[in-house]
């Protein structure tokens, strides 16, 4: 069959070889499906990926969600816990009122331990986020067995008094122990950066 023999007209496209008829149908179906790939299916592939991408993250926000949904309960019951704690440490801060009255009651503790103070000096007060800390530096001496006795008398007082930078030395002159250490309570102070709790407005009232 020679080419130059057949009118390639469109509009004679009837008179064509069956061969030349089945090569432009096959051409034209495959630029169809080729120009859909193109432009349709493709922005369809990418729009396919990130709504794939977009699932992964939704299923790690959920398992995330449901599992402080299945924990909600045990959150509650620490919650209530923690605010029962803070309500319990805020009533044994002493107010400004009674902030005096502490300090004698720690020098009174170190002295009916048998201690001899050889410094009690109170420090200016530290602000934190809704309480005042009061630092006191003192330095004692006494018997071992007394220092204990100290310790345990300041873990004992009504309010909250905490021992720090804790130094013992031997006194060899008269084998007692010298004790320098920083004495802290704890002043409630302004209530306004206390969580807005049970225990905050407790201590407003």
């Amino acid at each position: 069959m020679n080419l130059s023999d057949i009118n390639l007209d469109l509009n004679a496209a009837g008179t064509w070889p069956l061969g030349i008829k089945l090569f432009v149908i096959i051409l034209t179906c495959m630029t169809a499906i080729g120009a859909g790939v193109y432009f349709i299916t493709l922005d369809q592939l990418d729009l396919l990926k990130i709504a794939e991408q977009k699932e992964s993250t939704l299923k790690v926000e959920f398992e995330g969600k449901q599992k402080k949904a299945v924990n909600l309960q045990d959150y509650q019951e620490q919650l209530t816990q923690i605010e029962a704690s803070l309500d319990e440490m805020i009533r044994q801060m002493p107010t400004e009122e009674e902030v005096a009255s502490l300090l004698i009651d720690i020098s009174q503790t170190g002295l009916a331990s048998g201690l001899q103070f050889k410094l009690f000096k109170p420090e200016a007060p530290v602000r934190k986020d809704f309480y005042s800390e009061l630092p006191i530096n003192i330095l004692v001496t006494g018997k071992y067995e007394e220092l204990g006795l100290f310790v345990s008398g300041l873990a004992s007082l009504p309010r909250i008094v905490t021992l720090h930078n804790v130094k013992i030395t031997p006194e060899l002159k008269n084998e007692q122990l010298l004790l320098s250490a920083v004495v802290k309570t704890y002043n409630e102070g302004s209530t306004d950066s206390i969580p807005d709790t049970d225990a905050k407005r407790r201590v407003r009232k």
